[in-house]
C-alpha cells in the first residue's frame, strides 16, 4: 500500500505525531545514494545549462548551500521545469538495486505505540521518490501520510523553512508543536524543527562527522536509540 501523499488539510487525530525524514535517515548514508544523486544533478546542470563538469558541480554545490536544494536554485535562476528535473534525477536513481526490505527498521516502527503517536514521513523530495523508498524498505504500510516538497508549486517550500513545518503539522492533523517529534540527518533541518518548538533528534552516523555543537534536543547514531530516549512512545515490553 502506498503512503498517502498529503498536500492539504488532514483530519486531526488528537495524538502526538512522530515525523521521520527519509533519505539518509531511514536508510544509511553508506548506501551512497546521495553520491549517485549528485552525479545525476551534475549531469542535469551540464545538459540544461551547457556547463562543463567542473562548473556544473560548483553551481550544484552553491545552490545546495544557499537554498538547501539544488532544484530551488535551478527554479529561481534558470526557470527549469522541476517535474522534469525530478524525472531525470530522483526518479532515475537505481534504487531497486540498492534498497532492500529492512526487518529491524520495521520492528522498530511497529514497536511504537500507535495509541499514543502517529507516524508521518517528512521529506524535501517529491512524493514519488519518498513513496518509492519506503516501499523498497518494506515499511510503506506503517505511516499515516507523507509531507513533501511539491515540485509542481512555485515558489518551492522545503525544510528548514518554518512554513514547511507548519505545513507538515496541518497535513498530519496536529496543532501543538510540543506534540511533534522529528528525526533527520540534516543539521539545519533538525535545528529548524527545534526552533519551531518540535522535539528534535539529529541522526549522525558514527562514521560521519557531527556538528561542532549539538543542534537538536538529542543526537543519536542509530534509529534504535529512539527506544531509549522516548520510552514513553513505545509499547511496553
Amino acid at each position: 500500500m502506498a503512503v498517502p501523499a498529503v498536500n492539504g488539510e488532514h483530519a486531526a487525530a488528537g495524538k502526538k505525531v512522530f515525523f521521520f525524514d527519509i533519505d539518509n535517515c531511514l536508510y544509511p548514508k553508506s548506501y551512497r545514494i546521495q553520491d549517485l544523486m549528485g552525479d545525476l544533478i551534475d549531469e542535469y546542470f551540464m545538459t540544461h545549462l551547457t556547463l562543463t563538469k567542473e562548473d556544473a558541480r560548483e553551481l550544484h554545490l552553491r545552490y545546495y548551500k544557499d537554498y538547501g536544494l539544488a532544484i530551488e536554485g535551478l527554479v529561481r535562476h534558470h526557470k527549469i521545469d522541476p517535474l522534469e528535473y525530478n524525472a531525470k534525477v530522483d526518479d532515475a536513481l537505481p534504487l531497486d538495486d540498492i534498497i532492500k526490505p529492512n526487518p529491524k527498521l520495521r520492528r522498530l516502527l511497529q514497536d511504537i505505540d500507535r495509541s499514543k503517536v502517529r507516524l508521518w514521513l517528512f521529506t524535501n523530495a517529491y512524493f514519488t521518490h519518498g513513496q518509492r523508498v519506503v516501499k523498497l524498505l518494506g515499511i510503506d504500510d506503517l505511516f499515516d501520510g507523507l509531507t513533501y516538497c511539491d515540485y509542481g508549486v512555485a515558489p518551492l517550500l522545503c525544510k528548514p523553512a518554518p512554513e514547511m513545518f507548519a505545513k507538515a503539522m496541518r497535513e498530519a492533523g496536529v496543532t501543538k508543536p510540543e506534540d511533534c517529534y522529528f528525526v533527520d540527518d540534516s543539521a539545519s533541518n533538525a535545528a529548524g524543527a527545534k526552533d519551531y518548538g518540535w522535539t528534535a533528534v539529529h541522526l549522525v552516523e558514527p562514521q560521519f562527522p557531527g556538528p561542532a555543537a549539538p543542534v537538536a534536543h538529542f543526537q543519536i547514531e542509530y534509529l534504535e536509540e529512539l527506544r531509549t530516549i522516548f520510552p514513553e512512545l513505545f509499547k511496553a515490553p
